[in-house]
């Protein structure tokens, strides 16, 4: 059996770099440590000083994305302003990704630090399910736990209507906050 060599330092960042660039989905840190032959811990290290190069990595919960700057896009965007429990998350992710609609991230209005933004990248069920379990295995809480259910979310689709049927469930549901 064939031992992989173990990439050292800038070679392997720049091979870090070319999987991300080649990937259409998330690659998780494990998955990078493998290829790499290095710990999960020196990729978590790795991305944090291409990051500090201002490459344009994403930390989701499916794991990271290379944003191609000039990737053109005819999607649609909208933010929407939700409010809820930490128990109803899964049912406006589920409501927003069954109309076909990307909940690119959540974002919630601190007293003290103002704006904090996390990416989501979630767009089907199994994304759901990974953030989810993610959640449960770091014991961790939503972002809206800091503003007592409320939040906002960039959300994205292919059209219009997609985006106006999941906004008229989330009202009808209660998860919308009604702007003036």
């Amino acid at each position: 059996m064939k031992m992989n060599k173990k990439l050292l330092g800038e070679e392997r960042r720049k091979k870090v770099l070319q999987w991300l660039k080649e990937s259409e989905s998330p690659l998780s840190g494990n998955s990078l440590a493998k290829k790499a032959n290095v710990s999960r811990q020196v990729v978590v290290g790795d991305i944090t000083l291409l990051k500090a190069k201002n490459e344009p990595i994403l930390a989701t919960a499916q794991g990271y994305i290379y944003i191609h700057p000039n990737k053109e896009t005819d999607k649609i965007r909208k933010v929407i302003i939700c409010h809820h429990t930490a128990e109803d998350t899964q049912k406006e992710l589920e409501i927003l990704v069954d109309h076909g609609v990307t909940v690119k991230d959540v974002m919630v209005e601190h007293p003290v630090y103002g704006y904090i933004t996390a990416q989501l990248q979630i767009a089907n069920r199994y994304d759901i399910s990974l953030f989810l379990q993610k959640m449960g295995e770091t014991s961790s809480v939503p972002l809206s736990n800091l503003t007592n259910g409320t939040h906002l979310h960039t959300i994205e689709a292919d059209s219009e209507q997609q985006l106006e049927s999941a906004i008229l469930q989330l009202k009808t549901e209660g998860f919308l906050v009604d702007m003036p």
